[in-house]
């Protein structure tokens, strides 16, 4: 086994080709320097050094070993630098799962900032509903992601942050007899075949939806079900039925289909990150990039609330 202090010597020595000025800067004597050149050598069983009583000059060998010595030793100094940025969490990887619905939120301006933060850390995003995050985060291949659910569910057994809240709306077809007014009734819309998620997915959405029909004493007609919401706002599109989707979804716009609110209907979804214990320092750094990010957003939608209430 090689260890680095001879190298390091070995590399001094090919940089000044004189052993005086070599010891000296390595801050020892000329003998005992020349005596670890010599074991060095017997060590790797190549002679690195022609010396005469006048000249040091590198052999063949000392030459073409002198640059991955370098490139070892560069790495060596390298690292107490690069522990210390993965103990705070500025480098490593990230393994991110996400829904959807988020990636036409915020979710592009966070991971931009995040990176441009935190060039130091590998972003892995996958695209994942709540159930096969769940299984990923049991399987550990996943670190954090964002998840939809009703307000006040987050899924149980994992840390969270909500990060992003927002009403539903209802994608109808272009075509509907309604599609022109700004907003729409419930009643009649009550009627409407419904393409809705599955309720393994995200139920506490699911049952919310559902539950909003109920208390106004009405049952849905399920005329499909669909996993992805680009899926369920493409069978919209081709006059399925109509759907409730988050308001985010809205900068999807899909030929063929139109958004409104519903009046009266106060179907909330939240978003929340969410992570397994103990959290190592990327997620750390992650969730605290989010958090004050949508700390900002909160608290300039807060600052507009007083004008708003006065105009009334």
């Amino acid at each position: 086994m090689i260890e680095l202090r001879p190298l390091r010597q070995f590399a001094v020595l090919a940089e000044e080709l004189h052993f005086g000025r070599a010891a000296a800067r390595l801050h020892m004597t000329q003998p005992p320097l020349t005596q670890a050149i010599q074991a060095l050598e017997r060590n790797l069983g190549a002679r690195l050094f022609d010396r005469t009583q006048r000249s040091v000059a590198l052999s063949a060998a000392g030459a073409a070993l002198l640059p991955e010595v370098q490139r070892l030793l560069h790495a060596a100094d390298a690292l107490p630098a690069q522990a210390q940025a993965a103990a705070a969490g500025g480098s490593g990887r990230l393994r991110l799962a996400f829904v959807s619905s988020i990636a036409y939120g915020p979710l592009p301006q966070w991971l931009r900032s995040f990176r441009a933060a935190q060039p130091g850390v590998a972003v892995q995003l996958r695209e994942a509903t709540l159930d096969v995050q769940l299984q990923a985060f049991a399987a550990g291949e996943i670190d954090a992601g964002f998840v939809l659910h009703a307000p006040g569910a987050a899924p149980a057994g994992l840390s969270s942050h909500l990060a992003w809240a927002e009403s539903m709306v209802m994608a109808l077809p272009e075509e509907h007899p309604r599609a022109a007014s700004s907003r729409l009734p419930f009643a009649p819309m009550a009627d409407e075949p419904l393409v809705i998620f599955p309720r393994h997915i995200a139920p506490s959405l699911h049952d919310a939806v559902l539950g909003f029909y109920g208390a106004a004493g009405r049952t849905p007609q399920v005329a499909q079900e669909a996993i992805q919401m680009q899926t369920i706002v493409n069978l919209v599109s081709a006059g399925i039925g109509v759907a409730w989707v988050p308001r985010s979804l809205m900068q999807l716009q899909r030929s063929g289909v139109v958004y409104r609110s519903v009046r009266g209907a106060r179907i909330e979804c939240h978003t929340s990150l969410v992570w397994s214990d103990p959290a190592t320092p990327v997620v750390q750094r992650f969730v605290a990039h989010v958090a004050a990010h949508a700390q900002r957003r909160q608290s300039a939608a807060s600052s507009q609330t007083p004008r708003l209430r006065g105009a009334r």
